[in-house]
C-alpha cells in the first residue's frame, strides 16, 4: 500500500506504508494516519503530509528555536495551528516561558496525534500550556491578551488554514504583539509555482505591516521540493544583527538540526528566492 501526495500535476511523492492506522472526516478536513517503513508514523490532512517521525524535528526546531534565540525575554507565546504538538513541545523546553496558548481549529487533530504520535504531543501535559479549539483568525481578532512571540504553525492556505494567510489576520497579530514582539509563520516553498505564489503573497502582507521582515529556510525532505521557508517579522529585533548565541545551547537544550551556524546560514537565501521575494541582490 502506498500513500501518494501530488506535489504538482506532473510530480508525485509516494511513501510505502505498513498500515493505514486511521481515516476520519473531521468537521473541517480529511485526516489520515499511517505507519510507514522509512518515515515511521505520519499523518496527512486533505491528502497533504503534515508531519512524520523521521523529519518533524527539522520543522519544529527551526520554527521555535530561531525566534527564541533572538528575543531576550519571551514569557507569553501564542501558537496558531500546531495541533500535532511539535511546536509546543519545543517551547516547553524553556523554563523562562510563563504561558503557551495553542489555538487549533480542529480538536480531532490534537486528540489523534496524542494517540498516534505521543512523542510530539508530550508538551500538552505542561501546566503552562492552554488549549483553545477555535478559529485562529477570530482568536487574534478578539484577543485582549498580548504576546512576546506568535508562531503561525498553519497548514497550507486552503481549507481551515486559508484565513491564516490574510491581511486581516496578520494585522491582528501585529496588534496583539508586544512592542518587541516577534511573529514566525510557515512560509511555504519557493520552488513549485503554487507554493511560490502563496509565499510571495504572505511576505508582501507581512512586509507591509512590520518594520523588520525577513525570510529563512530549512531543508525538510518530505515537504514539496524539500526547500521550505519561514517568515520572520518583528517590531524591534533583527534576526541576525541581534543574534549572538543560541539560547538552546546556553540552556543545554539538545537539538538535532538547529545550531549557531544553521541559524545564521538559514537567512542566507539563494538568488532565485531573493528575486521571487523582491529582495535586492546587491
Amino acid at each position: 500500500m502506498w500513500f501518494t501526495e501530488k506535489w504538482t500535476p506532473n510530480i508525485h511523492f509516494s511513501v510505502k506504508v505498513k498500515e493505514h492506522l486511521l481515516s476520519e472526516k473531521t468537521p473541517f478536513q480529511q485526516m489520515d494516519f499511517y505507519d510507514s517503513f522509512d518515515l515511521g508514523r505520519f499523518f496527512t490532512l486533505d491528502g497533504i503530509m503534515m508531519a512524520n517521525q523521521k523529519d518533524e524535528f527539522i520543522y519544529h526546531e527551526m520554527i521555535i528555536h530561531t525566534p527564541m534565540s533572538i528575543h531576550p525575554k519571551v514569557e507569553h507565546v501564542l501558537v496558531i495551528g500546531g495541533g500535532d504538538g511539535g511546536s509546543v513541545r519545543e517551547l516547553t523546553k524553556y523554563s523562562s516561558i510563563k504561558s503557551i496558548d495553542l489555538v487549533e481549529i480542529d480538536e480531532r487533530v490534537v486528540r489523534a496525534c496524542q494517540v498516534y504520535l505521543p512523542q510530539m504531543t508530550i508538551g500538552f501535559n505542561d501546566p503552562r500550556v492552554n488549549l483553545y479549539f477555535e478559529d485562529g483568525l477570530l482568536y487574534v481578532k478578539n484577543s485582549k491578551k498580548h504576546y512576546d512571540l506568535i508562531i503561525v504553525d498553519s497548514t497550507d492556505p486552503i481549507g481551515p488554514g486559508e484565513g491564516l494567510f490574510t491581511h486581516e489576520f496578520y494585522q491582528n497579530c501585529f496588534r496583539i504583539l508586544n512592542d518587541d514582539g516577534i511573529l514566525i509563520n510557515q512560509h511555504e516553498s519557493p520552488y513549485f509555482e503554487k507554493e511560490k505564489l502563496e509565499m510571495q503573497r504572505a511576505h508582501q502582507k507581512i512586509k507591509d505591516l512590520f518594520p523588520i521582515a525577513s525570510v529563512y529556510q530549512a531543508f525538510i525532505p518530505t515537504y514539496p521540493s524539500g526547500h521550505w521557508l519561514f517568515g520572520f517579522a518583528s517590531k524591534k529585533w533583527h534576526p541576525t544583527k541581534d543574534f549572538k548565541r543560541t539560547l538552546c545551547s546556553v540552556l543545554d537544550i539538545k537539538t538535532k538540526y538547529y545550531n549557531h551556524d544553521v541559524h545564521l546560514g538559514s537567512f542566507a537565501l539563494p538568488n532565485y528566492v531573493k528575486q521571487e521575494l523582491g529582495i535586492n541582490l546587491k
